[in-house]
């Protein structure tokens, strides 16, 4: 390592900016070549103008418009009305009621804030042990980001597609990909929900058609949401783009206009919340591509494949250093860094291997949702503590049996990868 990149890591375990970090790294690297530095700003335009990055901004938008209106409570009651009566069946509510509005939001930070307010309290009232229902909401908040349009997904994708390695990666196979993966991971907590909570006695949601009648009728302007995006992009009506843009509108005039849960003078405000977190975002992917490019004109993937080569001989043994890696790397960088800063070095290495780059992109994000809930930087464990006022200690103990059964999603995700690809190859 040469002596010149000391002072960014310097720089960076003293907490600067990330993308301050990337963005000088990328400048020394380039300076170094003798390369001009306006390569910076001609990679920062590239990805300006790709069609698919507006699909970021309108989908986190309509997140955050659905989790200020009363759509949550809506959510949580129609599928309270569907699985209440089940014993866990109100744990099953919240995982699904989760996973949902983290596919829209695409952060589990606002799924926990926002719907956190609503469970916790409704299952500790059903009789559920206190430790389970912290366990179970911070877990929660980290379900959906394989689901379409997570946030993660599309921009695994722009990542991919600037790489330029011969690797095609379409949104639209991504969003298809995340589906069983995902109903996997909900399908194991839901499971760990029914046995942890065998034989104790709760009070239970009576079963009846009138109030899922009453609860489908309450949620009946959101419930088209899912078919509006998903069935918009693969019946080829929409691309990625144009159903983000139909999602926000939509979203727009039902809870402002025909719903009226928000008004007008706050959508300003709901704006600017959501844009700061998507303005975070582009910021990085822009500096880090020019980043990346520095990367691979200094052969340093090549470098990194040759090594790994020498040292590694099987797909096989890839795959369970690839996943201790970013276990380990979820636990000390956010999703949204981690995608823009590895990605281009893992993913030449993975093909070299012959792993699909559809199915590293389910691995990677596997792997990431569990770093949500690992020390010590688990975002989720202090968003948790922060919201239910509980010691950090007592979050993650409450959240270990989930992320073990997490853990258990990830190794059958990351060595079946029909099921991840069956719906796309």
């Amino acid at each position: 390592m040469s002596l010149a990149g000391i002072p960014l890591i310097v720089l960076a375990l003293l907490g600067a900016p990330l993308f301050t970090v990337i963005a000088a790294g990328a400048m020394l690297g380039f300076s170094l070549s003798d390369v001009d530095l306006s390569v910076i700003t001609i990679e920062i335009y590239r990805i300006a103008e790709m069609p698919v990055l507006v699909a970021i901004p309108l989908f986190t938008f309509a997140g955050y418009l659905l989790g200020e209106s009363r759509a949550p409570s809506r959510l949580v009651r129609l599928t309270e009305a569907l699985l209440g009566w089940l014993p866990g069946g109100l744990a099953v509510v919240a995982l699904g009621a989760c996973a949902f509005f983290t596919a829209f939001t695409g952060a589990s930070g606002v799924t926990i804030i926002a719907l956190g307010a609503l469970l916790y309290p409704a299952l500790r009232e059903a009789g559920y042990d206190e430790r389970f229902n912290l366990g179970l909401v911070t877990t929660s908040g980290s379900l959906g980001l394989l689901f379409a349009p997570s946030l993660p997904l599309i921009l695994y994708g722009i990542v991919v597609q600037q790489t330029n390695l011969g690797a095609p990666v379409s949104i639209d196979d991504l969003f298809l990909a995340g589906i069983f993966p995902g109903i996997l991971m909900l399908v194991l907590l839901a499971g760990w929900s029914f046995w942890a909570n065998r034989g104790q006695r709760k009070k239970f949601t009576t079963f009846s058609w009138r109030e899922i009648g009453a609860a489908l009728v309450d949620s009946a302007w959101e419930l088209p949401l899912p078919f509006v995006v998903l069935g918009g992009i693969y019946s080829g009506y929409f691309a990625v783009s144009e159903a983000a843009a139909v999602t926000a509108l939509y979203v727009i005039v039902i809870e402002v206009l025909v719903r009226r849960e928000i008004s007008l003078t706050r959508l300003p405000g709901i704006m600017r919340q959501s844009m700061i977190l998507v303005g975070g975002i582009l910021l990085i992917v822009a500096v880090s591509l020019a980043s990346t490019n520095y990367m691979i004109d200094a052969g340093i993937p090549t470098r990194l494949f040759e090594w790994i080569n020498a040292h590694v001989s099987s797909p096989l043994t890839f795959l369970i250093l690839l996943n201790i890696f970013l276990l380990i790397l979820g636990a000390l960088l956010d999703i949204f860094s981690a995608l823009v800063l590895v990605v281009p070095l893992i993913l030449p290495v993975a093909i070299g291997f012959g792993i699909d780059p559809v199915h590293l992109g389910i691995i990677f994000l596997a792997n990431m949702q569990i770093g949500y809930l690992t020390p010590p930087v688990g975002l989720n464990l202090f968003i948790a503590s922060y919201r239910f006022n509980k010691p950090i200690s007592e979050v993650y103990r409450s959240a270990f049996p989930f992320l073990l059964a997490l853990a258990l999603s990830v190794g059958i995700i990351t060595y079946w990868p029909k099921l991840s690809l069956f719906l796309i190859r």
